[in-house]
């Protein structure tokens, strides 16, 4: 199963390109991954006999549950078989639905591999954490193909409403997974219904789950997003809302009914909306004059059937619900494909706008009859076996009470009455003569499709009467999932044509004369029955929903958020000291244990630092204030030095002189000092609110130290850093191995921030690397003329220290800086890349590493301009931060293909002729990762806190000079000229 899942997600990767080279025909190719795929389920169907499914395990975070566990028994064999099978079919219609010159076609057939894919683990997933992972993954790229049409303002809506609804059910889910799998000690659904857990938070986490689940299958009142997602493209219909996606709930609602069943929260929340679904979808479908919403609310209607019949819980109903299950993915499947067929060739849906289509197009009418047919459960198709079964089962279940069970059945006749009503209303709308004697204009003007086109709809309306003949070794195969559940005295029932005479003939008989009857007299009075305004819709009242939604936090934000950041902050910071200390002192506080011990040195530190902060309280410079701030920081690096602790002090001596460059970097586009006009608040209260923050932190610092009662984890660190991390450096060991998804978090953080800051100060579009001094050549060459090819921007006969300060005004050129960063830099950055790779067993790591270098970059920034930046590294750093997480991700998958947990360290230990042995840890390739990252960060706000501001201030100066003279004014800035920039002949033009 990991094998299927991981050769599904190689066909994912190389879909673009196939559909991209080969055209829509690629679509084909495509198709064989579903099919091998689907050949692999049917060669390693599970033994009956044995009673045993096959499961395979995938170390990843054993510690909270989250090995990848699949199990592939009988019910997961029978989804697979639709999810795949309809999914290859799919792909095949795929490729006469699109034409080659349609965007994002070639991704589109990635999303649907991918889809399959997802389905395929949603299905065999045993571990619920991981069930939820793929049942979220089909939320998000049912997002996507459902706004394939994104520039349709209806594909777009719809889209986000399928994915509001059922994220909200996923996250309701995700809650009931995690209350479940902790009352019960595992996250296993085997181990889960074999010993089921009982009392009523089990009934809430039950509840929980059943709302994802009937979210995911549109059951009430969740139905109206299914109607809307028929915005998607028909191939979407066909596989998402026939055989795929919708199915995902009734599988949940299958899997859980052995054990939870029989709870009074279940029946009414399955058995009862399922009833009220399958009536209401059915009925809407008599409203609707677009095939596809017949269609749409049809599938309502039948998947509220499927509910009902694997919610009971009885073995027998249960047959009946995979029988309804599997030819409800052929005939469902089969109609859209129509559908599509029909649209494509006429340019329309609508029912009043096509006549005679039969007589132009039998072949297809004769297909939509067949699938039609096993839809109203005619004889001899799959779908009469399915409803036959049903109408007997319900009846005589032990279930229910009788007065239940008979209410429900009858409820069941009356859904599947008006469901052959609205196929016969659906085949005469699509078909029909309807009283013409020539063709309407669409259908007269309608290109004949080709025969390929007619494959996929053709095979599973096809499907769908073999089955219903071969009806008794199928249900075979159905009934070991039907013994994991309560027959209440009942012998399982075999499939089969004929039963003999009975209830369900009487039923089905009724079924089809009424559905005949209500068809022709929908006909006669639709116009008075469907003329008026429902008052209740449920699309109304998501959109009222919505809008509610809006303008609550509307107010909200207009009550809360001012636009004043002290006060925002200061609202922050004053929940931050009254929750924790009022929690405090509430709780059970029995002692406190203070060690006043300390050396002189600890108290002169402490002492600089305390009048630091004290002066920044009183001091209107902002870069004095700034400055005071960071020896704050510097002290608390001594102060970890001081207490052995050399790695957070390296890291915050790094981390405070990067921060005192970006503050310097914003300080100097603003006024020295705020004006009085500016000023906003209280000093004196904006201290206090400091003072006790402080105070909090130090209290309860003391307090957590003295509430240990057993020895310190820290005293294990350093042997099981060297045992399991492979690293003499436990700081760093923590970071990359032991606590490397923390890292992972932190990393991603710190992108987001970069990329925010980037946003913010480019606003139109990101700027790609720093420019270079040969830019600036080209530049002016581009302004004055000159078309000398000497690219040379240094003249020969001058001596530089950098390339880019000679673009700079030389009053704000400094010799020594230059000379300086000259030596200093290469020093920086190999200290960097030594910090590197020691950083597992000495002080450093690649946090420490990328840090350094990336002061060498601000050192280059602050000595030769921006253009200098571009010549200490000319790559954008969105490249960087990419590749560094693409790195540390990397390294996180490939444990887990290797059979360890995600993130585990391996050493490999390598003899080199002249080095000797060399001991390499994969934790290393993670750290790298870290490395990159940190310096895109740097050199990302360097970019945009340095240069782009600079480029801003250069456009403004030049601006106010245009404006006050017309005289040829010295440059004060940076920005390449004709006053400074180098002319590449000796001299220096002034």
């Amino acid at each position: 199963m990991i094998s299927v899942l991981t050769a599904l997600a190689v066909c994912v990767l190389i879909a673009p390109a196939v559909i991209h080279w080969i055209g829509t025909r690629g679509f084909y190719i495509l198709a064989l991954a579903p099919l091998g795929a689907l050949i692999w389920v049917i060669s390693h169907w599970p033994d009956p006999e044995a009673d045993r499914a096959v499961v395979e395990t995938v170390s990843w975070v054993p510690s909270l549950q989250m090995d990848i566990v699949t199990r592939f028994d009988t019910l997961a064999a029978i989804l697979s078989v639709l999810i795949l099978g309809v999914g290859a079919l799919v792909l095949c219609y795929c490729a006469h639905y699109f034409d080659d010159a349609r965007p994002r076609v070639a991704l589109f057939g990635g999303e649907m591999v991918a889809f399959a894919g997802a389905m395929f683990g949603l299905v065999v997933s045993d571990n619920m954490l991981v069930l939820y992972v793929f049942w979220e993954l089909t939320t998000v790229l049912s997002f996507m193909l459902v706004g394939f049409y994104g520039v349709r303002a209806t594909a777009r809506r719809s889209a986000t409403q399928a994915l509001l609804v059922t994220t909200f059910g996923g996250l309701a889910m995700l809650v009931g997974i995690i209350m479940l799998g902790e009352r019960s000690g595992t996250y296993l659904l085997s181990e889960i219904i074999a010993t089921p857990p009982t009392g009523v938070y089990v009934d809430v986490a039950i509840v929980l789950l059943l709302i994802g689940a009937l979210s995911k299958s549109a059951i009430a009142p969740f139905h109206f997003w299914l109607p809307g997602a028929m915005a998607a493209p028909t191939p979407v219909s066909a596989y998402l809302h026939a055989a795929a996606m919708v199915k995902a709930g009734i599988y949940l609602i299958a899997r859980l009914a052995p054990a939870f069943s029989v709870t009074a929260s279940w029946q009414v929340a399955v058995v009862g909306l399922g009833a009220f679904t399958m009536v209401l979808g059915s009925w809407r479908s008599l409203r609707e004059l677009d095939l596809k919403l017949i269609l749409a609310f049809g599938t309502v209607s039948q998947l509220g059937f499927m509910a009902v019949l694997v919610g009971i819980g009885d073995a027998n109903v249960a047959m009946a619900g995979l029988a309804m299950l599997v030819a409800h993915a052929m005939f469902k499947a089969s109609l859209f494909m129509v559908v599509g067929i029909i649209d494509h060739a006429t340019g329309t849906r609508d029912i009043r706008k096509l006549a005679r289509l039969g007589h132009r197009l039998p072949v297809l009418a004769i297909t939509a009859a067949v699938a039609g047919a096993s839809m109203a459960g005619i004889p001899f198709t799959f779908g009469f076996i399915g409803k036959e079964t049903a109408f007997a089962s319900v009846w005589d279940t032990g279930a229910l009470a009788p007065w239940q069970a008979h209410t429900v059945d009858i409820v069941l006749l009356v859904g599947s009455i008006i469901t052959c009503a609205y196929t016969l209303r659906f085949l005469w709308g699509a078909f029909g003569r309807k009283v013409r004697h020539t063709p309407s204009p669409a259908v007269a003007k309608m290109h004949a499709p080709s025969w390929a086109f007619y494959l996929s709809p053709v095979v599973l309306a096809v499907a769908g009467v073999v089955a219903g003949l071969v009806s008794g070794p199928i249900g075979d195969l159905f009934e070991p999932y039907a013994e994991t559940l309560n027959s209440y005295g009942h012998e399982i029932e075999h499939l089969a044509l004929w039963h003999g005479f009975g209830l369900p003939v009487i039923f089905s008989i009724i079924v089809i004369v009424g559905g005949v009857i209500a068809f022709l007299g929908i006909r006669r009075i639709r116009d008075r029955v469907f003329g008026f305004r429902p008052l209740l819709n449920a699309d109304r009242i998501y959109d009222a929903a919505l809008r509610s939604a809006d303008t609550i936090s509307l107010l909200l934000t207009r009550n809360t958020q001012r636009g004043s950041l002290p006060i925002t902050q200061g609202v922050i910071l004053c929940t931050a000291i009254l929750l924790p200390t009022i929690v405090l002192f509430l709780g059970a506080r029995d002692r406190l244990q203070v060690d006043y011990s300390a050396t002189a040195v600890q108290v002169v530190i402490g002492g600089i630092m305390i009048a630091s902060a004290l002066a920044a309280v009183v001091l209107r410079n902002r870069l004095a204030a700034t400055l005071l701030v960071g020896i704050t920081g510097y002290g608390c690096g001594m102060l970890f030095a001081l207490y052995g602790a050399p790695d957070l002090a390296l890291t915050q001596f790094l981390v405070e002189t990067l921060t005192l460059v970006i503050f310097v970097l914003v300080l100097r586009k603003l006024p020295a000092e705020p004006e009085k006009r500016h000023a906003t608040g209280f000093k004196p209260l904006r201290a206090l609110i400091g003072l006790a923050f402080g105070a909090m932190l130090v209290v309860i610092g003391l307090y957590a130290a003295s509430a240990r009662s057993t020895e310190p984890l820290h005293v294990d660190l350093p042997e099981a850093a060297y045992e399991y991390g492979h690293g003499a450096n436990a700081v760093n060991v923590l970071l990359v191995d032991i606590r490397a998804w923390d890292t992972i978090g932190e990393v991603s953080v710190l992108i987001v921030a970069a990329t925010g800051v980037a946003s913010m100060v480019f606003r139109n579009r990101r700027f790609g690397a720093a420019p270079r001094v040969a830019d600036a050549i080209r530049l002016q060459a581009g302004i004055s003329g000159d078309d000398s090819d000497d690219d040379d921007p240094i003249p020969p006969d001058r001596t530089t220290w950098l390339l880019g300060s000679g673009l700079r005004d030389p009053r704000h050129r400094s010799m020594v800086l230059e000379a300086t960063t000259r030596l200093l830099f290469p020093t920086m950055v190999v200290l960097s890349v030594y910090f590197f790779y020691a950083g597992h067993n000495s002080p450093g790591g690649g946090f420490a590493g990328g840090l350094t270098a990336g002061l060498a970059l601000v050192l280059r920034y602050l000595a030769g301009g921006r253009y200098e930046l571009g010549e200490a590294l000319p790559i954008e750093p969105g490249r960087i931060l990419g590749a560094g997480l693409a790195i540390s991700a990397t390294t996180a998958i490939t444990s887990m293909f290797l059979g360890a947990p995600a993130l585990s360290s391996a050493v490999f230990e390598i003899t080199v002729p002249v080095l000797g042995d060399i001991k390499l840890v994969t934790a290393l390739f993670f750290d790298l990762g870290i490395y990159l990252i940190v310096i895109g960060l740097v050199l990302d706000v360097l970019r945009s806190l340095g240069a782009r501001l600079d480029v801003e201030t250069t456009m403004a100066r030049t601006t106010v000079r245009s404006r006050t003279s017309s005289e040829t004014v010295p440059a004060e800035s940076d920005e390449p000229t004709a006053e400074n920039v180098p002319t590449g002949k000796g001299q220096v033009a002034r």
